[in-house]
């Protein structure tokens, strides 16, 4: 890499690791590091539940109580039905996403330097920054949408609420359909791309720091409090971002299950 220009830097460290270069490609890297944060979060999880006790809990059992306590709340007051599939749902959500969002900690050159040495040349280790993965986990919220709709208002229902609203009349049947069609399709696409664009913010701020440090003695100097200070602020980001999921993933499904007629 060090060869590499500041611009063939960049843009070495946002290429995928993909099947093929034709519009139909896999994101190897992405699917990998899906994968194994979803297998880090059920580990955590197992292993604490196997160790769990009814007497003085450890301190993460405590933290993990703590954290399913408040995902239930939080659903508790913000879905207004069946809560047995809508908390874990959301508990899964929120722990999923925050750990994908967490890699981005991982300095930048560390992963990839470490898969180069099995001849990886290209690899971008946050899921969250790659829009196929985003738009993968919205598309799944969208189906849970209409699921829910049908469940609580049946076939009929379902018709009648991209029918007949906001103009209940049957001559506005095409006008109330382009307009909820456009209001279903926007909520998936506004959870992909909100996501996607923190998180791939983030992911570019941490090159350009690193960036600094291939420069003089003074400007790499800079690098070190900078690339402190980003990591700490984005701590919040990654945190906000995985709450920002779960909250509307929550809110969509609750508007989807209101069984309240229009």
């Amino acid at each position: 890499m060090a060869e590499l220009t500041t611009a063939g830097y960049i843009q070495h460290h946002l290429e995928f690791l993909k099947t093929g270069d034709s519009f139909w490609n896999i994101h190897l890297d992405t699917l990998l590091f899906s994968v194994l944060s979803g297998i880090i979060f059920l580990f955590f999880f197992y292993k604490i539940s196997r160790k769990s006790t009814s007497g003085v809990p450890s301190k993460l059992q405590c933290f993990v109580e703590i954290l399913v306590g408040w995902v239930d709340d939080v659903v508790k007051e913000n879905f207004h039905g069946p809560r047995n599939v809508i908390a874990p749902l959301a508990l899964t959500i929120f722990c999923w996403v925050f750990i994908m969002n967490a890699i981005d900690l991982v300095p930048v050159d560390f992963l990839p330097q470490f898969f180069n040495l099995f001849g990886v040349n290209h690899l971008r280790a946050v899921p969250t920054a790659d829009i196929s993965g985003t738009l993968g986990m919205s598309i799944c919220v969208f189906f849970l949408i209409i699921f829910y709709t049908i469940k609580s208002k049946g076939i009929k229902g379902f018709a009648k609420e991209y029918t007949l609203h906001p103009f209940n009349h049957w001559l506005l049947i095409p006008v109330n359909l382009i307009l909820e069609t456009v209001t279903l399709l926007a909520k998936p696409i506004s959870l992909a791309f909100r996501l996607f664009g923190n998180m791939y913010a983030g992911e570019l701020i941490f090159i350009l720091i690193a960036v600094m440090y291939s420069a003089n003695m003074a400007i790499a100097a800079l690098g070190i409090p900078l690339h402190l200070i980003w990591a700490i602020f984005h701590i919040l980001v990654i945190t906000l971002q995985a709450f920002i999921f779960m909250m509307l993933t929550i809110v969509y499904l609750s508007i989807a299950y209101n069984k309240a007629e229009h």
